[in-house]
């Protein structure tokens, strides 16, 4: 299984939905770049960019289901959808629990648990900082309670001007 392959089928399941696919090719983009510049090995950087290309494949279910696309409803909704698609994608048992994982908790920032969940998290916040006009201030919050690598902060300051300013 390639990357591109799981990047296609969530195009696909987006399908007449841009803005979705747009934002899950956004956090992809950025999970991607803070993972490779904070050295992930192989198999966590691979593991990272599936759960950001299919973090919340679990909204179209929510809200049929609940009439919501909360993060809650997301986490519970999400896992099995994905294992289906990465199921027929050929993805290993073991990423496919991974990556279920990840997405049932992507919206829980309570006891972040690994490389991969911090960083999917981190990638997350800078699309939806944007896409959900966060002021600046509530952006300075979320930094300095939920960001811990590196790179993320960095991208983070850089895209929403505080110009290095740490609080």
């Amino acid at each position: 299984m390639r990357i591109g392959d799981v990047a296609n089928a969530m195009i696909a399941y987006n399908a007449g939905d841009a803005r979705r696919v747009n934002h899950l090719l956004k956090v992809y983009g950025f999970a991607k770049v803070i993972g490779e510049r904070e050295g992930l090995d192989a198999r966590t950087q691979e593991t990272l960019e599936i759960a950001a290309l299919t973090h919340d494949i679990g909204i179209r279910n929510s809200e049929r289901k609940y009439g919501s696309c909360s993060g809650e409803h997301q986490q519970i909704e999400g896992p099995p959808e994905a294992e289906r698609m990465l199921g027929v994608l050929g993805a290993e048992r073991g990423m496919i629990a991974r990556v279920c994982w990840l997405i049932a908790h992507h919206h829980t920032y309570a006891d972040i648990q690994g490389e991969d969940y911090q960083i999917l998290v981190e990638a997350d916040f800078l699309v939806n900082a944007y896409e959900d006009c966060m002021s600046q201030d509530a952006i300075e919050s979320v930094r300095n309670k939920l960001f811990r690598t590196k790179t993320g902060i960095s991208l983070l300051e850089t895209l929403y001007g505080f110009g290095g300013k740490q609080a």
